[in-house]
């Protein structure tokens, strides 16, 4: 597994409904739904929590639908 990947996968592993990105918090479900969005739009910002939590708002028009669920709190 590549250094960036591993990143990512941590970086998502926290993704919030608050819109901030702590490794302990977050559901299965929320790392499911935004992993992808992750890797396809933000991937230049791993490890930067923040600023992976920012370019997702920035994008939130081009997210998934269960992601933009997650980064609006609808998805738990």
């Amino acid at each position: 597994m590549s250094i960036t990947f591993r990143f990512a996968l941590i970086a998502v592993a926290g993704l919030m409904t608050s819109g901030s990105l702590r490794a302990e918090d977050g559901t299965p479900a929320q790392r499911r739904a935004c992993r992808p969005d992750v890797l396809k739009l933000c991937s230049e910002w791993i490890p930067r929590q923040d600023a992976i939590v920012y370019c997702l708002h920035k994008n939130i028009e081009r997210l998934s639908h269960d992601c933009r669920a997650v980064m609006e709190g609808k998805l738990r």
